[in-house]
């Protein structure tokens, strides 16, 4: 008896051997989709349904490098909590009560609300319009949005990349730029990366300002992401709720530190608002350094509308366009240098040169007056003499070697990643003549000399002017950038100050002495007087007006230059384009400076105690 269990044992065994091996042949059956084709409706292979789970991910922040003014406060790249919404694949988010109160706590129209939610076919985040910032929440919304327990909505850390003007008290800054998709030159620069999986074409790529000259090193390891994982039907599976992932890298995204001032940004526009300036740009540089601490650029843009109505995301400062009489200061110096005349050199002004059909701006003339009162009146008739004393070549070595009608903004023919860079990559030459031999008529001459014909100079070369002379000649490289970061604090690149020395040298200290000494004259005895005389800072600097010729005859450019305190140590190099100004209307860039210099100098009061007085 006892023989004959092992032989019942072992049949029990192989049936139940056998009993596993059809039930496994059964799953692997199912899970590579059989079984089930006898009818249409037939519920899909394990292996199917696994495949047709979905990860619907939300891009919190594409990683890429952000921006900060000179000191460290974020000038891109503000973390928001916001309302996210994910497709729900037909199932309802919560009862009509509960949506009004999303709606409500939103500020928002219920129909509003209903209508962004039903229409949904990818996580989005709630925006003002269309294509808005997000709508940064409160703590108060954020808890009441979570007691509502709606389906597909939550709230979440958002990186907004383009400040929001009514929030952050600036304009987006035309020197910071934009980006965009642009598959065409991610393909022409990126082609390496694209093939290597590390980049897509449809991934926002530098369009202008630092975004653009940066763009190669602000491009990141990849974004950060709020994923939500549904079903087959694209409904939220229960329990697994939202996860945040991205690269691990500490590394990134990069920080550049800007030479922005924010206050002085800030000032800038406040000022050109008061005045109701419209088209045009300041800049103000750091008169020791060159360092750029404001640029504005009018008419301001939209990071998101490009292209918009009333807006223009060309930086005009770095636009060269006719300056005026602010130019007589190149001549002035040419002039100098060459020997062909002193401050003192008397002329007579009758109001008209005699040829080339050039006259001066005041009817009449000015009578008789010294080079250095020409200057201060910015007589045309006196510059027109002494131009055509100079040879051509003189002038334009002369405006080269105070930085016009070249690049002067910040570059390196190598830097950290062995390329060369350029900050300021839009930045315009401008000119002194259309051709090397079209000085040589006298016309031509005359009109340059005075700041018309071809002479083109863009404000970012106009305010580092005014550094020039206060360092004695000598030409600094205005940059934009001081250095760039890792996340986590380490140093990657800095950008040191440099020169930017003319190829014909620099004029000499007694010339750039002399040319400040005229400046300041011009505030205290000539055309800017009744503009700045009673400023609490003295103040130095010089006025234009370009007429402008072709289409449009009947409009002017309306310049001012200028450095203070004109006394003490100045601090500040300023240049003012108002654009496309009325013919005949009263130059109002001198105001617009003075009541800079004022913002500026109120700024420094607050800070370190009472004004410097003249």
């Amino acid at each position: 008896m006892s023989g004959l269990v092992p032989a019942r044992i072992f049949k029990i065994m192989i049936v139940l051997a056998a009993a596993f091996g059809v039930a496994e042949a059964r799953l692997a059956w199912v899970q590579l989709g059989g079984g089930g084709g006898r009818t249409e409706g037939a519920v899909a292979g394990l292996s199917q349904q696994a495949y047709m789970q979905h990860s619907d991910p939300l891009e919190l922040d594409g990683g890429r490098g952000q921006f900060t003014d000179r000191e460290g406060l974020p000038l891109t790249g503000r973390t928001v909590r916001v309302l996210a919404a994910y497709p729900t694949g037909g199932m309802p988010r919560g009862t009509d009560g509960r949506l009004r109160a999303l709606a409500e706590t939103l500020g928002a129209r219920p129909e509003q609300v209903a209508g962004w939610l039903d229409g949904i076919r990818e996580p989005l985040v709630w925006r003002k319009g269309r294509s808005g910032p997000a709508v940064a929440l409160t703590e108060a919304q954020e808890k009441r949005i979570g007691e509502l327990e709606l389906t597909g909505v939550a709230v979440v850390p958002y990186v907004e990349r383009y400040r929001n003007p009514a929030e952050s008290g600036m304009n987006a800054l035309h020197a910071i730029g934009y980006t965009a998709q642009d598959p065409s030159r991610m393909v022409k620069l990126y082609s390496k990366e694209l093939a290597k999986g590390k980049a897509k074409t449809s991934d926002p790529i530098g369009e202008a300002g630092l975004e653009l000259s940066l763009d190669r090193l602000l491009r990141g390891v990849g974004g950060t992401f709020a994923v939500a994982t549904t079903d087959g039907a694209r409904r939220p599976l229960a329990g697994i709720g939202i996860r945040i992932s991205g690269p691990a890298n500490p590394h990134y995204p990069l920080q550049v530190r800007t030479t922005i001032d924010s206050r002085v940004q800030q000032a800038a526009e406040a000022v050109l608002k008061k005045h109701g300036i419209k088209e045009g740009a300041v800049v103000i540089l750091d008169a020791d350094s060159a360092d750029i601490l404001g640029m504005v650029s009018l008419p301001a843009f939209d990071p998101s509308k490009i292209g918009a109505a009333g807006t223009d995301s060309r930086n005009h400062a770095l636009i060269a366009v006719p300056p005026g009489s602010i130019f007589k200061t190149v001549t002035l110096a040419a002039a100098l240098e060459a020997g062909v005349t002193t401050l003192d050199e008397i002329f007579r002004c009758i109001g008209t040169y005699g040829r080339y059909g050039l006259n001066c701006w005041l009817h009449g003339g000015h009578g008789v007056l010294t080079v250095k009162e020409a200057y201060a009146e910015s007589c045309n008739v006196v510059f027109a003499a002494l131009a055509e004393r100079l040879d051509p070549a003189v002038l334009a070595e002369t405006a080269d070697k105070l930085g016009l009608g070249r690049q002067i903004g910040w570059q390196t023919a190598s830097f950290v990643d062995g390329k060369p860079l350029r900050l300021l990559a839009e930045e315009q030459p401008g000119a002194v003549f259309a051709s090397p031999d079209a000085g040589k008529d006298g016309g031509v001459r005359t009109g340059t000399g005075i700041g018309q014909r071809d002479v083109r100079v863009t404000p970012l070369q106009a305010a580092n002017l005014a550094v020039t002379l206060l360092h004695g000649g000598r030409v600094q490289s205005p940059r934009i950038a001081r250095e760039i970061r890792y996340a986590d604090g380490g140093l990657l690149a800095s950008m040191p100050e440099r020169g930017a020395p003319s190829e014909f040298g620099s004029i000499k200290p007694a010339t750039a002495a002399a040319l400040r000494e005229a400046m300041r004259a011009v505030v205290t005895e000539g055309t800017a007087g009744h503009a700045l005389g009673a400023n609490e800072w003295p103040l130095a600097g010089k006025s234009g007006t370009a007429e402008l010729a072709g289409k449009r005859p009947a409009l002017n450019e309306q310049w001012f230059i200028g450095y203070g305190p004109a006394k003490g140590r100045p601090r500040y190099a300023v240049s003012v384009l108002l654009e496309n100004r009325k013919a005949g209307a009263r130059n109002a860039a001198p105001a617009v400076f003075g009541d800079l210099m004022d913002a500026l100098r109120l700024m420094e009061q607050a800070e370190s105690g009472p004004p410097v007085r003249s």
